[in-house]
């Protein structure tokens, strides 16, 4: 029998995503939605009280509801049934938090009338349905890849109008998140870790219900391919036929969007055999990074788009906004200056600095994960590293990578909380550090797609720049107490 907290944790959950369609209804991201409005003037509007209202409540139900069985549902069956629930309504509601799906559909319109959108914005290539499309991205080239170009110009190509592409877009999207739905059981039994926790995480966050299925972005396809290229890779370790298979789903996912590529090396690692050794790892990661480039020049001739998409990328970080640590940090060394009267304009100097970091950290990240992996086959050579243990290391490593992306990028959105959420459900250890932020980040986007983050600039810097460094001068302290500890130790 279910326990009585949980059903009431359902409910709960269920009465926030029907409020949350309401609040779509009432002031979504609708076609007609008027465009850089506040959270004063959506008030001020005659359904703007009713929907902010239903917004707060049923997000913080939804929120609640999901942070109440953090540490795993009464069973997996159980949080399948639940998520689905939650989901329902906000598959039937506009889209919520976002006008990305907008930019989406008049990309695939682009594309399907035969205008290069890697190099042409939706204005200039004359889209129908520019009025819906957020003014920031009119004039700049789709950053996505090949592949969901191609499935964009399929949703116009069935859906017609602007209406009946958004519908397809979304059936796409929930197909994306369906992919992964399949994946997840598997994966999380190659790490040992409860099904029920890895699903419940996974699917039933309010950001994959209002960002994935109601805003129908991108990531949930991403994502899908993603899972599902690791579960091949886990289940069939070291044969040739699964690494390609594996390493051409990667690829995909990256086609659809670029930063999955930083799971691709980890994937390596899954795939290795019992005895990690230098050869093995070489020979591995040829079969799969054979896959993976041959879905690159596919899908990539298939469009007719060369790599034309991997420009547009550089105008991803066009929006600013001190929800990227980065940016945020950015911003209070441009505040200081302006203090001292100069203008150091830092933004761009702080992000260049921080993709760097991130390189680094990547590295370190991976190289960490193959000396467990060489060091555990090491401590017990006459077996080598245990299936379970080598699925769990290689599938952090990948989680902890999507983290650290997330973190520092140039631009952080909600809905990029959700590229690391389902591989931290499979490996983490502890769920507080990672679902409360995640939480926090339902509460960024108003319904109609308003960012909260853009009216609270100054604020939201300087408690971010504090919050890091916070947990930088914590970690430090961390690490000496550990190699203190070492010390004493010896």
């Amino acid at each position: 029998m279910t326990a009585p907290g949980a059903s009431l944790s359902r409910y709960a959950g269920l009465v926030g995503a029907v409020l949350l369609a309401v609040a779509g209804y009432l002031g979504g991201a609708l076609p007609d939605a008027p465009l850089g409005v506040t959270p004063a003037s959506i008030w001020r509007t005659p359904d703007g009280p009713a929907t902010l209202t239903c917004w707060l409540i049923g997000t913080v139900l939804l929120v609640g509801a999901w942070w109440s069985l953090r540490d795993g549902a009464p069973s997996t069956r159980w949080a399948y049934v639940t998520a689905g629930l939650w989901a329902l309504p906000l598959l039937l509601a506009p889209p919520l938090g976002s006008r990305d799906v907008y930019s989406y559909a008049c990309q695939g319109w682009t594309y399907a009338h035969g205008v290069d959108p890697y190099t042409v914005g939706v204005e200039a290539a004359g889209c129908p349905w520019l009025d819906t499309v957020a003014p920031i991205w009119r004039d700049t080239p789709a950053p996505y890849g090949p592949v969901f170009v191609l499935l964009a110009a399929l949703a116009v190509g069935l859906g017609g109008g602007l209406t009946g592409t958004i519908v397809a877009l979304r059936v796409i999207a929930v197909a994306g998140l369906l992919l992964a739905a399949l994946c997840l059981p598997a994966l999380a039994r190659a790490a040992g870790v409860p099904a029920r926790r890895a699903v419940w995480l996974a699917l039933a966050g309010p950001l994959v219900g209002v960002h994935l299925v109601a805003g129908a972005h991108n990531d949930a396809v991403m994502l899908g391919l993603l899972l599902c290229g690791l579960l091949v890779v886990v289940r069939r370790p070291g044969r040739p036929a699964a690494l390609l298979l594996a390493g051409a789903l990667l690829g995909l996912a990256v086609t659809v969007k670029a930063s999955a590529v930083v799971v691709v090396p980890f994937a390596v690692l899954a795939g290795m055999p019992d005895q990690p050794t230098v050869r093995a790892l070489l020979r591995h990661a040829g079969w799969l990074a054979g896959g993976l480039v041959a879905a690159l020049l596919v899908t990539s001739a298939v469009s007719g788009l060369g790599f034309g998409w991997v420009g547009g990328l550089t105008h991803s970080g066009d929006s600013e906004q001190w929800t990227s640590p980065p940016t945020a940090v950015g911003f209070v060394v441009d505040y200081a200056g302006a203090l001292v009267g100069r203008d150091p304009q830092a933004v761009p100097v702080v992000r260049a600095v921080a993709l760097l970091l991130l390189v680094g950290v990547l590295l370190v990240l991976w190289w960490r994960a193959w000396q467990t992996l060489r060091g555990l086959n090491d401590a017990r050579p006459e077996v080598g590293c245990a299936p379970v243990v080598r699925s769990r290391v290689a599938l952090h490593g990948a989680a902890l990578a999507l983290v650290a992306t997330v973190v520092l990028s140039p631009v952080f959105h909600p809905w990029y909380a959700t590229w690391p959420l389902a591989l931290l459900a499979l490996t983490a250890a502890r769920t507080t550090w990672f679902v409360l932020p995640t939480a926090a980040a339902a509460f960024l986007a108003l319904p109609d797609g308003t960012n909260l983050a853009r009216v609270t600039k100054a604020p939201g810097a300087l408690a971010m720049t504090a919050l890091l460094l916070t947990v930088l001068i914590r970690t430090l302290r961390t690490a000496r107490t550990r190699r203190r500890c070492r010390r004493c130790r010896r």
